[in-house]
């Protein structure tokens, strides 16, 4: 019973943890493409890490999520093999920088935003083309 019960706290206390277990992004770029990254992959956990939680940005952050989960198999896979393919990274201030990119399965050019907030880079898709 004991052994059940320390499986059970163990199994809780990493769930709990996960998201610590990220690394904060160094810089603008950084956090770009672990946020591109994990969002090609399906690993939505890890992609949230990088997202600035404002109302917009999870909207359609849930939206991608949605999508990706309704794909077939074969075109979930082709995302996760496919490569970040950066077109432009420009700053646009000390704590705004515009993040172009595709990648090698769609190839359709997609720009984020990368925002500096409290001294930590996350991506804010209220602007996203």
């Amino acid at each position: 019973m004991k052994l059940l019960f320390g499986c059970l706290l163990l199994a809780l206390l990493a769930g709990c943890s996960e998201e610590t277990a990220y690394k904060k992004a160094e810089d603008a770029q950084d956090a770009g493409r672990e946020f591109i990254r994990a969002s090609l992959d399906g690993n939505f956990p890890k992609a949230a890490f990088y997202l600035h939680k404002d109302t917009v940005s999870l909207l359609v952050f849930e939206r991608w999520k949605t999508g990706f989960q309704k794909m077939s198999s074969e075109e979930k896979m082709s995302y996760q093999q496919s490569n970040i393919l950066p077109i432009e990274i420009k700053n646009i201030n000390d704590s705004v920088v515009s993040y172009t990119y595709s990648n090698s399965f769609k190839k359709i050019p997609t720009t984020l935003k990368v925002v500096r907030i409290n001294g930590e880079w996350l991506v804010d898709l209220t602007e996203l083309h």
